[in-house]
């Protein structure tokens, strides 16, 4: 019989809460409550760039570069296992374990570089930190069992996650390992639809544990970080930001797409069908309340603000847009052609306007566009977006307008969705617009 799915939480800790000795304390610590678990690890904060520098050393026909960065790596998991198991017999074993891996890397610096050379590379670093950390637990007396991610996380052709096989799959490992009371995962990692590794792109542990947490119907998916939530603007620029207690998933998505770092853009996808709550949470703070994403909403206003840069606006002018009922979708089938998604758009009689967040295929599709019309371009912005439930219908909305008066605006993205507002500023503008909006908006609107 399966262990009681209904009750588990799903905990997924990033690089930094396991980073060091003293924080893979604190994880263990937080974990220790009795109750059964599945928890979804990242790489130790800084070995994922490592991984990524060691493959792009090979790739750029750096063998030596290569396994210089592969010594120094090795020799900080030397230092991390002696401070952190204590015990002879565990230490040995994983060290044997870390030295297989490092063996595994220093064979990949004279291989030719491939897409999956690379993923395979960048993997080892969640396998390094699951394996040390279930040992850990381990020797601290916790009945902790290793779920190996690759015998059921799975992405499709399609790079989307193989729900189906993942439910199917997850089960089966779990009754293998029903005894334990801690299941430790992989997050970042997954098998694609080939059988090769790959992965979910950074920041891809959070969808993990979503994608778990629906797969077993869980209580609870906690995202635990080194911040008390998500905040109401972006605390790396903006002074005196405050956690929000409460999101609905619609709100959380619109943040995570447009910028709030703490969180995956596709993180609250798996779970809104099944209404699964999700929280983020503090690992240095345990006892903080953090964000609670759920399908309930409060009041409106304005609730919080994030910002996007490295955004490109586009400016499509053609007199044949006048009544011309094809124009749009041969502009459109021209950036799904190049692989390109749309962020913002507007619209007027004789021209389109349109920002894109990946500049990759921009001569290509530049090219096609001036086939047929004029085009104007402009780099180095970034998009503003303010988000609250039904914000759009406030009555207070209006007065970030006054607020912005002497903000240089290029695009308004208004009523796409009842819970966005989005605004296209120069990225020299955008600190300044930030503080501008936490210092008033959240005292002239009423949340």
């Amino acid at each position: 019989m399966l262990p009681n799915l209904l009750k588990m939480k799903v905990l997924k800790f990033g690089g930094t809460s396991v980073g060091s000795v003293e924080n893979m304390c604190n994880v263990k610590n937080i974990i220790n409550d009795g109750d059964k678990k599945i928890v979804v690890l990242s790489a130790m904060s800084g070995t994922t760039n490592q991984l990524v520098a060691i493959a792009q050393d090979i790739h750029h026909g750096s063998p030596k570069k290569a396994l210089n960065r592969i010594s120094t790596l090795q020799e900080s998991y030397i230092v991390t296992i002696d401070s952190l198991l204590k015990n002879t017999a565990l230490n040995e074993a994983v060290k044997e374990y870390v030295s297989s891996v490092f063996e595994f890397l220093s064979e990949c610096a004279n291989k030719v570089f491939s897409q999956a050379l690379e993923n395979e590379i960048v993997a080892q670093g969640e396998l390094l930190s699951t394996y040390m950390f279930n040992s850990y637990l381990n020797q601290e007396g916790i009945n902790s069992s290793l779920l190996p991610a690759l015998s059921f996380m799975r992405i499709d052709e399609n790079n989307e996650p193989n729900i189906e096989y993942i439910k199917e799959n997850i089960k089966l490992v779990l009754e293998a390992n029903k005894s334990a009371d801690v299941y430790i995962t992989q997050g970042f990692i997954c098998l694609d639809a080939t059988d090769e590794i790959s992965n979910l792109q950074r920041g891809g542990s959070d969808f993990t544990a979503t994608i778990i947490g629906a797969a077993v119907l869980a209580e609870e998916v906690q995202l635990w970080t080194d911040l008390s939530g998500m905040h109401n603007n972006d605390p790396r620029y903006v002074e005196n930001t405050n956690p929000i207690s409460n999101l609905s998933f619609d709100e959380a998505a619109e943040l995570a797409y447009f910028g709030a770092k703490i969180l995956h853009p596709q993180t609250v996808t798996p779970v809104r069908a099944d209404n699964i709550p999700v929280r983020l949470k503090n690992t240095m703070r345990p006892s903080a309340h953090g964000t609670l994403i759920s399908s309930k909403t409060s009041e409106g206003g304005i609730k919080a603000i994030a910002a996007k840069d490295g955004i490109t606006a586009i400016k499509i002018k053609s007199a044949r847009m006048l009544q011309a009922h094809g124009f749009l979708k041969k502009v459109f089938e021209i950036f799904e052609t190049y692989e390109t998604s749309i962020d913002m758009i507007t619209t007027s009689e004789v021209a389109v306007s349109l920002t894109i967040d990946n500049a990759k295929n921009l001569n290509k599709i530049l090219g096609e566009l001036e086939k047929f019309a004029l085009i104007e371009v402009d780099g180095n912005q970034s998009i503003v977006c303010l988000v609250g439930h039904s914000v759009v219908n406030h009555h207070d909305t209006y007065k970030l307008f006054q607020i912005l008066q002497d903000v240089k605006i290029r695009m308004i993205s208004y009523g796409g969705s009842k819970n966005n507002i989005s605004l296209l500023i120069d990225t020299k503008d955008k600190i300044n617009t930030l503080q501008k909006l936490n210092d008033y908006l959240f005292e002239l609107v009423t949340l």
